[in-house]
């Protein structure tokens, strides 16, 4: 008897990954392959077309039986349209019909979205999140992302804004520094990972007595490391990026009031010496009746391509 199957692709800078998962949001296969940015937006796409069909005729299911497919990327999209207007990861891609060149290559409905909105959809899918219909999902590595599930769905907002949950600025602004985005004291310059490497290379440069100090380059892991070994100045570095970060859940709490708050990327698998202090910070600053359970991720780098499969089926 056959089933219903959608495929998620999560596109790469270098690879793109793609997805089998069934109505349940349950991850069946994966396949991996260059993406080819190099030469061109239409021989990505080409090559993203023979993915998907390689990922579900290579394991013995039909065509016949793929719902849609479900792109995520980074970069700036009109998602309805599916055009996508430009991305620093893949030079030479401006206003490239993404969603139509694929249907015409694939024959299945597409619908893409960008990268950070997809894995928290796949983590309130069948991740983390599952069961649930409103969860709010944060990734924490070079930078922090974030999505916003409502209803089971990705809220968007009306020009595509919502969930950049890194540039809320929480950061007084004595303290604060610029950010990427080009305001100052977004909590991405002290709860991503390079907001933490920036703070421990900046305890070193003062001279604080830190294990840090002896370390040819310091990585967040090792800020990490640091800190669950008892050093005091990594502890700080923590518990400053933690503080931050929880005010943000907080902010984020009363504005959206989600049942649970998901903790993703690299900085999130510090474990209890983060959760620990986020939760501790969450619950203060937030009014009793919107404090909510707060917990890692589950999916890691499947949350993708899984989110990706789901936009036909849970995104409207």
């Amino acid at each position: 008897m056959t089933q219903p199957l959608y495929v998620g692709v999560d596109i790469g800078g270098t690879t793109v990954k793609v997805g089998l998962c069934n109505e349940e949001g349950k991850l069946l296969h994966t396949y991996e392959g260059p993406t080819g940015s190099e030469q061109g937006p239409d021989a990505s796409l080409g090559n993203i077309a023979e993915y998907a069909r390689r990922v579900v005729n290579d394991n013995g299911y039909a065509w016949e039986d793929v719902q849609g497919i479900g792109v995520g990327m980074p970069g700036f999209m009109n998602f309805e349209t599916g055009v996508v207007h430009l991305s620093a990861n893949f030079p030479g891609w401006k206003d490239v019909p993404v969603k139509s060149k694929l249907e015409q290559l694939t024959g299945k409905t597409v619908r893409i979205n960008n990268d950070a909105n997809v894995a928290a959809l796949g983590e309130a899918w069948s991740g983390a999140g599952r069961g649930l219909q409103n969860v709010v999902v944060f990734t924490l590595g070079t930078g922090v992302g974030g999505g916003i599930i409502i209803r089971g769905q990705i809220y968007e907002g009306f020009s595509g804004m919502a969930g950049e949950l890194g540039h809320v600025q929480v950061v007084p602004d004595m303290e604060a520094i610029q950010c990427g985005c080009g305001q100052h004291g977004c909590v991405e310059t002290v709860s991503s990972a390079t907001g933490i490497i920036r703070m421990a290379k900046d305890a070193v440069e003062r001279g604080d007595k830190t294990s840090l100090a002896a370390l040819p380059s310091i990585a967040a892991k090792d800020v990490f490391d640091a800190a669950k070994a008892g050093d005091e100045v990594a502890i700080r570095i923590v518990k400053r990026a933690a503080y931050y970060l929880g005010k943000t859940l907080a902010a984020t709490a009363v504005i959206v009031n989600p049942e649970r708050f998901i903790l993703g990327g690299g900085v999130a698998r510090a474990g209890d010496v983060l959760f620990d202090a986020v939760r501790e910070v969450f619950a203060k600053y937030t009014p009793k009746q919107a404090v909510v359970d707060v917990v890692p991720a589950e999916l890691g780098n499947d949350a993708g391509v899984v989110g990706a499969a789901g936009l036909n089926l849970r995104a409207i």
